[in-house]
């Protein structure tokens, strides 16, 4: 039976399972470009087989969660799309708790918030993000979506793909990796520093940079790792 929106916003997340909870979560990432997420996509981004995608999509399609775009792939729907906010709100905020009242390394807090975010109650959640302010966005730069299902949105590249003497700054990074992570916070590759890319792309895959955007630190950026770094024009 297809969901209503007005009934599935009262609905407590507990009601959606886990694997229900981190396939909407995960296409929602895969679709926010606005693209439809394929069975492969969601099959390497959650690390299981596309037969298993397959069944899972057909279930959530039943549920009004998920629309069928012929052979193309799949979008959430409205109650869908809600859903996936409330887990990535759950997850976010969690994050920003760990690193800012019990000092967790911005490289650890992922795997844990991955944990805790099925488990957290919405109330719980609230309380933490009373308790932090109300944050707007994550230790990684990623925003917050607010209570109400609403998240900012932004146009960004990555790193790898911004170009020759721009001046840019990093909004956001990918969280996944601890050790990317780790060596992003070495060099001084966090959201809210400026960059000065260079006018020249080393033809061995290296984005040049100078940190600060004039006359800082240059770095040599591996293009995998620019790849992870999400950045918008510097206004100022």
């Amino acid at each position: 039976m297809r969901m209503g929106l007005s009934s599935f916003e009262t609905m407590p997340h507990s009601t959606l399972s886990r694997s229900v909870e981190d396939y909407l979560k995960a296409i929602f990432g895969l679709s926010s470009g606005g693209n439809p997420a394929s069975t492969s996509a969601i099959a390497e981004a959650l690390d299981i087989q596309p037969a298993s995608v397959t069944g899972m999509v057909k279930r959530l399609a039943e549920a009004g969660l998920v629309g069928h775009v012929p052979y193309r792939g799949v979008n959430l729907t409205e109650a869908g799309e809600r859903a996936a906010l409330k887990v990535l709100r759950r997850h976010r905020v969690i994050e920003t708790y760990l690193c800012q009242r019990l000092e967790y390394q911005w490289e650890d807090v992922h795997a844990e918030a991955e944990r805790l975010e099925h488990a957290a109650s919405d109330e719980l959640v609230e309380r933490m993000a009373t308790a932090l302010g109300s944050p707007s966005h994550d230790p990684h730069g990623s925003p917050i979506p607010t209570r109400a299902g609403e998240i900012e949105a932004t146009t960004l590249v990555t790193l790898a793909d911004a170009e020759h003497g721009t001046r840019m700054r990093i909004r956001e990074v990918r969280d996944e990796d601890a050790e990317e992570l780790r060596s992003m916070a070495a060099d001084g590759l966090v959201p809210g520093v400026r960059l000065l890319i260079d006018s020249v792309r080393d033809v061995n895959g290296v984005v040049g940079v100078v940190v600060g955007g004039g006359d800082g630190t240059v770095l040599a950026v591996q293009n995998h790792l620019a790849q992870q770094i999400y950045v918008v024009l510097d206004d100022a």
